[in-house]
């Protein structure tokens, strides 16, 4: 009887265990110009557990690739904030973009490629804003990057999804000749990667 207790006090209690527990995944939205070269730098981040290129920040309804206008392209990235914290994940967007260009990324010119970190609560965006200004620092000049409320991301077409690994040696010849890396070395020097 007693073991019965036990177990029917432990039931009890996993529900409110399970609500001050911390999530396992929580979810951020990039745009980094080309979304293919966001995905990828993203991918590379421990902690983070999938990311999904696509389309945001816009009034149309089922963007595509042909017909995004008024959206950016943009990487929603799930993570586990156990393992890497939202704050981490703005640190190093920074370092993976050109902040002081406002006419697109890199050889991706115009509005749909414009950077931006699109928040989903008032603590997302006070973390935004904090790195901004580390980075802001750091850099030593002034960011042109947009910090914007979250609004609807459109799942991009699936042969956009993945495509650094999918399509390896294309990927590399368009992030090369786009001149993506030797930009951020100009930008970033040594703190690119890091």
């Amino acid at each position: 009887m007693r073991t019965l207790l036990v177990l029917l006090a432990l039931m009890l209690a996993a529900p409110a265990a399970a609500q001050t527990a911390r999530p396992t995944q929580a979810t951020a939205v990039f745009a980094g110009g080309c979304f293919w070269c966001t995905e990828s730098d993203f991918d590379h981040i421990p902690g983070v557990l999938r990311t999904t290129s696509g389309y945001t920040g816009g009034a149309r309804v089922n963007p595509t690739y042909q017909n995004h206008e008024g959206h950016v392209e943009a990487v929603q990235v799930v993570y586990d904030p156990r393992r890497v914290s939202y704050r981490q994940l703005a640190d190093r967007f920074w370092r993976t973009i050109d902040p002081t260009d406002d006419g697109g990324q890199f050889c991706d010119r115009g509005s749909a490629y414009r950077s931006a970190v699109f928040f989903g609560s008032a603590g997302e965006r006070a973390q935004a804003e904090q790195s901004r200004a580390a980075a802001q620092t750091a850099l030593g000049r002034r960011i042109v990057t947009e910090i914007r409320p979250a609004v609807r991301f459109w799942t991009a077409e699936g042969y956009h999804q993945d495509y650094a690994t999918r399509n390896a040696l294309r990927y590399r010849i368009y992030r090369s000749g786009c001149g993506r890396d030797a930009r951020l070395r100009t930008v970033w020097g040594s703190a690119t990667r890091g």
